[in-house]
Formats: structure tokens, C-alpha cells, sequence
């Protein structure tokens, strides 16, 4: 690993002189290099852990089983929707896989598996340090199955004062999962749809109660 943080030292310092030179690099090519930089980063840290994605028969796997799982059951809170406790980077050649448009700095965690469906939250910047937050439904080979928006924030409406309303979630340890629009004043549950997942792997709507 310090082989290749002095790889990246090199490599920016060998940026930042092109930079200087005759060629300027425009703010688009810079930040082609830098996510470049960033993709071996990544890759390199699942490297040390045994992880090789080009060698790998099936990427997704490898990657998924290098996720920290996080226990059941999970919901909503300030705290983790700004830190994402145990969310690890997901490299560029894992989000071509997740049918996912837009988002930056994407990030994964596992999560206990039910009835054949191997499940994943994926978290992608969608405004400076915001983050959105997908959970995903994998099969038995790891493909992708089904998503579902468990916290979004470009989706909030602008009528929607955000001090008084909160998009709550929350995942049981039955695998329930629980989206609620919840007023802060009134403390009441305004509206709340409630999902599970069926023998297909796919994400079923069982009810939706709106006051």
C-alpha cells in the first residue's frame, strides 16, 4: 500500500506540472485523471483484501463478498444518513452493473439475506455531501434485481419544508421495509408505504396508509 500511495503522490505531482506547462488541462480532463486515480485506489485496497475484479469470473461477486454486512434491523437518522457507518467504495465497473443514472462517490454496504435475495444499500452524492440511498435485490449469481429509493434528496419536493418533515426508512429484521413521511411538530406519521420481498426477489408494496 505504500508502493502505491507514492504511485499517487507521483502521479498527482506529475498532473499538477502539466498543469503548469504549456497545455493546461481543462476542469473536465482534470477530473477524468483524478477519478482515474481514484478507481486504482479503490482497486488496489480490494487487492489487499484478496479481491481481484479482473480476474474475477463473476466482479460482482468478489465485490459483494467484501461488503461488511450490517445487521438488522436499520432506519433512518441524521447520523447515519451523513456518516454511512461501514459503507465501503464501489469501484466504476460494479455501478455499471446497478442501473443507477448520476450520483457520485458511490458506496455499499450488505445486509442480511432473505429468502434467496442477497441484499445491498447503495449510497450516491447527489449534492455536496448528500446522499441518496438504493436498496437492492441480487440472485443466486449476483445480478441485480430489483431497487428500491430508501431516502432521496433530489426527489424532495420543494414544498416540503425539510425542518418540519422527515423521509423516515427503516428495514425490520423480518425484512419489512418501512418509508414514512413523518412531521417533526406534529409527530405524527403523515404518510407510510410498507414493502416486502417476494419469491421473485422483487420489492411488493403490501400497503400504503396516508392520514
Amino acid at each position: 500500500m505504500k508502493h502505491f500511495t507514492v504511485f499517487l503522490f507521483l502521479f498527482l505531482a506529475a498532473l499538477m506540472m502539466s498543469c503548469g506547462g504549456n497545455k493546461r488541462m481543462s476542469p473536465e480532463e482534470l477530473a477524468h485523471k483524478l477519478d482515474s486515480v481514484k478507481a486504482l485506489e479503490i482497486k488496489e485496497r480490494l487487492k489487499l483484501q484478496g479481491i481481484d475484479l479482473a480476474s474475477s469470473d463473476n466482479p460482482f461477486r468478489a465485490f459483494f463478498d467484501s461488503l461488511t454486512m450490517q445487521t438488522l434491523p436499520v432506519s433512518y437518522s441524521e447520523d447515519y444518513v451523513n456518516f454511512l457507518p461501514g459503507y465501503q467504495e464501489v469501484p466504476p465497473e460494479i455501478l455499471s452493473y446497478m442501473d443507477l443514472q448520476g450520483g457520485e462517490h458511490p458506496k455499499a454496504v450488505s445486509l442480511p439475506e432473505s429468502i434467496g435475495a442477497k441484499l445491498m444499500i447503495l449510497a450516491v452524492e447527489e449534492s455536496s455531501g448528500l446522499y441518496s440511498l438504493w436498496l437492492y435485490s441480487l440472485d443466486n449469481d449476483y445480478v441485480p434485481i430489483d431497487k428500491l429509493c430508501l431516502y432521496a434528496i433530489e426527489d424532495k419536493e420543494d414544498d416540503i419544508d425539510p425542518e418540519e418533515f422527515i423521509q423516515y426508512f427503516s428495514i425490520t429484521s423480518d425484512f419489512e421495509i418501512h418509508l414514512i413521511d413523518y412531521s417533526r411538530t406534529r409527530n405524527t406519521t403523515q404518510a407510510e408505504e410498507v414493502y416486502y420481498i417476494d419469491a421473485a426477489r422483487k420489492f411488493m408494496l403490501r400497503e400504503s396508509n396516508t392520514e
